[in-house]
């Protein structure tokens, strides 16, 4: 009988992390099949989506940098990269242009200028291991900020007493996703992969703690925000009528009702679905 030893135990964890950030990067494809029948990005922010393209970026250049055990990162990152690129490109083409701007000026600034400074300074800086060092660091302080993130959400679900804007499973599986990436760092010894995750499980934890207390609540008046989320669980709530600043003032929707001074008010759809 063949022991279980810890490269096979490391390796399962990696296929498992795969496996699971994988799925967590296709969930936002029915907000995108959504913009592609509309038209219209309907809102939805780019930010969260430039966010997850740089974090993948700035993954994939690690690994490359590393001299054993990258596979792993190196395959999900570059997938991860291909579906933020293009999930960007649909937004592009389908985006106001106030937003098409932002997004290429954020583009430009965030994922080329900051993540072509960390590379151009790391190459000719430092060498070897200790770039490899470098980079774990910048990659371990940024994937704490994203998964800080959550908090704005949890004071969302704590203020309003519902939990609408925060669903269980989505909680359930970044939790998940997190404890294979962090036995998979510390079964390799890759801390900079596994320290960030123990953050990421204890505010997926939380999460779903808050989500028992509040589940049978009573649900906010918040319609007029939506949910936007990353792969590795950024959120972002934000304003319905975010983008909508190409629409002509003159116009009249059907959705509008006067009011007693006279003026129109934009009627706002209750929705209990899970936008992102």
């Amino acid at each position: 009988m063949a022991m279980l030893t810890v490269p096979h135990m490391a390796f399962a964890f990696g296929i498992l992390g795969n496996i699971v950030s994988f799925l967590v990067y296709l969930s936002p494809l029915p907000t995108f099949y959504r913009i592609y029948k509309r038209k219209s990005t309907e809102g939805f922010q780019s930010i969260p989506y430039s966010v997850a393209l740089f974090s993948a970026m700035l993954l994939l250049y690690y690994a490359f940098l590393k001299t054993d055990n990258q596979i792993m990162l190196i395959t999900i990152n570059s997938v991860g990269t291909c579906i933020e690129a293009t999930y960007l490109l649909v937004y592009m083409i389908y985006a106001p242009r106030t937003a098409k701007i932002y997004t290429a000026k954020l583009l430009l600034l965030f994922n080329t200028g900051v993540y072509g400074a960390i590379v151009l300074s790391t190459f000719f800086l430092s060498k070897g291991h200790r770039r490899a060092k470098i980079v774990g660091w910048v990659c371990a302080a940024f994937s704490l900020c994203v998964f800080a993130a959550p908090l704005s959400i949890m004071r969302l679900v704590i203020r309003t007493k519902s939990v609408e804007y925060m669903p269980f499973p989505l909680s359930f599986f970044l939790t998940i996703c997190a404890v294979m990436w962090f036995f998979y760092g510390l079964l390799i010894r890759d801390f900079y992969i596994a320290f960030p995750n123990i953050l990421g499980f204890a505010f997926g934890i939380a999460q779903m703690i808050l989500y028992t207390i509040y589940k049978n609540a009573k649900k906010g008046v918040l319609a007029e925000f939506k949910l936007q989320e990353l792969p590795n669980g950024l959120v972002f709530p934000t304003l319905k009528k975010a983008e909508n600043t190409d629409t002509n003032p003159n116009d009249q929707p059907e959705d509008t009702a006067m009011t007693e001074g006279g003026a129109r008010d934009k009627a706002v759809e209750p929705s209990g679905e899970l936008k992102v």
